[in-house]
């Protein structure tokens, strides 16, 4: 599968209907995607959510109008935000700054270079990826919270422990009252029998007899997966974004491995994140990131 084709014509589609109401649903549709699957991979191969790209992007056009004459209240208008002051507070909550105070002082490329940011390249995955087939395993532990409903992935909530105010009494109570035979925390995104998603920080046990209320009980399916271990992370040098980092490597994965390689993503089961002694270093700090994969030629050969 080619993602970066399917993202392009997404980003496409974008970009023409900029102006009309746009929704996940309706792009995953243009694309021939199923929502989940378009979410999960939109944000792995851009970093973002897709409405959180399509805002983004309205952000940036509607200032770079700003900057050719256009008023504030017209691109507002323009750009489907109800007042001029909804738009200012939705762009100063994106740029930290006025969109008046861009205009005048912010260096920031209006045309979104952030999307441009570049995930771990190829050639550096593939130092670090291992490939290993894992039979069923059971992890028992906390919801991070509600996900918004336009997050889709494990990607989208990389490392969301790392912002979870009690995660340390969380781990510790989890490790205190479960006493797992091994050591390491699996972080996986989730829906519900609701339909509401979650991003879930657990430890692997062989049964569920030790949960107790409030915690959640998930079987992660056999699978063969490509196991990545992420590059060392300075925190002391670079504090408050371990989970931009990882989230780098999701998107490498995405846009620059899983595209050129000879495997393909496997819907039919989850990807996680895992944390182990490695990531508690402050100085080389890795995790892993476990996608499940099919080979190529397989599915081609089932019609796929």
């Amino acid at each position: 599968m080619n993602y970066r084709a399917v993202m392009e014509k997404s980003t496409e589609y974008i970009e023409v209907n900029i102006k009309e109401h746009l929704t996940t649903e309706k792009i995953a549709k243009y694309v021939g995607y199923s929502l989940y699957h378009f979410g999960r991979i939109f944000r792995a191969f851009y970093g973002l959510s897709v409405m959180e790209y399509v805002l983004k992007r309205r952000l940036s056009l509607a200032v770079y109008d700003m900057s050719h004459g256009v008023k504030m209240i017209d691109v507002a208008s323009i750009y489907g935000f109800e007042t001029a002051s909804g738009f200012s507070k939705a762009f100063r909550r994106h740029y930290n700054c006025s969109p008046t105070q861009y205009l005048q002082n912010c260096k920031n490329d209006p045309e979104n270079t952030f999307l441009n940011e570049v995930g771990v390249s190829k050639e550096i995955l593939e130092q670090n990826v291992r490939f290993e087939t894992r039979e069923s395993f059971k992890i028992i532990g906390f919801s991070m919270g509600h996900a918004p409903t336009d997050v889709n992935s494990t990607a989208e909530m990389a490392a969301t422990w790392h912002g979870v105010a009690d995660h340390d009494e969380l781990e510790i109570y989890l490790y205190k009252t479960l006493k797992p035979t091994t050591y390491g925390e699996v972080g996986v995104f989730v829906t519900d029998e609701k339909g509401d998603a979650h991003y879930v920080m657990g430890l692997i046990m062989k049964s569920f007899e030790k949960a107790e209320a409030g915690m959640l009980c998930l079987e992660i399916p056999e699978a063969t997966y490509a196991v990545f271990t992420t590059l060392p992370f300075d925190e002391l040098a670079n504090p408050g974004m371990y989970a931009s980092h990882i989230r780098k490597t999701w998107k490498g994965i995405f846009e620059n491995w899983l595209s050129e390689s000879e495997y393909a993503y496997d819907f039919d089961k989850l990807d996680f994140e895992f944390y182990d002694q490695r990531t508690h270093s402050a100085i080389e700090a890795v995790m892993e990131i476990w996608v499940p994969i099919k080979r190529k030629d397989a599915l081609a050969t089932n019609g796929n």
